[in-house]
């Protein structure tokens, strides 16, 4: 194999614009549907125009994904995502040496590439990844915005429209797993929790595509759900499951049914649990005509 040189891996790595161009697959080509809950879209907003990162705190399923889509579409930002993992590792991340058509060269990673072209990079359940690779961010979270790259010598300038966002749901912390101090107080922090019934409503209304009452209805079993919490139930049930239960309702299924898929046996393997769930849900959603048309908002 050729021997490569950090100098000639410099000459080999992607310029910026090759780099922009290469993001540009990347760029999400319809608006997200996405509903406000406070002032986070005027938070991210103005992190984005101070160049600061930004850290989204929340349970699963409470729409943190959703609103980094949002903001990128808005922002007309390219949007990588990566979905950190115990094994995910600093070349992950940045890059590595490849050999192709008889020669080494050198690939940028998601964060190398969204730092050199100008993107935002969403490390989705950053306390998963291995702790040594978030230490491969911190030069990127401060006034220094740059990246060094070890194994080609080469020190890359953050693009003015780079921008960085990790999440996290604080309510699987552990001594094992969390985020260090040294990284947190490098971000701009936004929480995120279930919305408000009404608010939930809408979004069920909007991604599965049923009545505003069947929505509602769903949107309000989902809160007397979360008292579940601490009493049998480790999570409190996600917004994703409550509109996946919507769907299948709209897709004809019966709604305790569509309700018993998505929810019941999704929250736990406990049969007990399991059946008191059922009984939620027969109580808000037992009444509901069980034909394959109920509940369509085109109906």
């Amino acid at each position: 194999m050729p021997k490569t040189t950090p100098s000639t891996a410099r000459q080999r790595a992607a310029t910026a614009p090759e780099a922009a161009g290469r993001l540009d697959a990347f760029r999400l080509r319809q608006a997200p549907t996405y509903i406000a809950q406070g002032e986070e879209e005027a938070v991210f907003a103005a992190a984005f125009t101070a160049r600061l990162p930004v850290l989204l705190k929340g349970p699963t399923g409470c729409g943190k994904t959703r609103f980094v889509e949002h903001m990128a579409y808005r922002l007309g930002l390219p949007l990588i995502t990566v979905a950190c993992h115990e094994d995910l590792t600093a070349a992950d991340l940045v890059g590595r040496f490849v050999f192709r058509d008889s020669e080494t060269l050198w690939q940028d990673g998601p964060l190398t590439l969204a730092v050199r072209g100008g993107g935002l990079c969403y490390l989705d359940e950053i306390v998963e990844a291995r702790k040594d690779t978030t230490v491969v961010i911190h030069s990127l979270t401060d006034d220094r915005r740059m990246l060094a790259i070890d194994k080609t010598g080469e020190v890359i300038q953050a693009h003015p429209r780079f921008m960085v966002v990790l999440s996290y749901n604080p309510g699987y912390q552990s001594l094992v797993k969390d985020l260090k101090h040294s990284t947190r107080q490098r971000f701009v922090s936004l929480q995120f929790d279930h919305p408000a019934v009404p608010v939930e409503a809408r979004i069920i209304a909007a991604e599965a595509g049923l009545t505003a009452a069947d929505s509602h209805r769903l949107a309000e079993m989902g809160a007397r759900l979360r008292e579940l919490r601490g009493f049998g139930l480790e999570e409190g049930v996600s917004t994703r499951l409550l509109v996946y239960a919507g769907r299948l309702m709209r897709a004809g299924l019966a709604p305790t049914e569509a309700c018993r898929a998505a929810l019941s046996q999704t929250l736990t393997d406990d049969a007990a649990m399991a059946e008191t769930i059922d009984d939620i849900v027969r109580l808000h959603v037992g009444d509901l005509m069980d034909d394959h048309d109920h509940g369509r908002a085109d109906a």
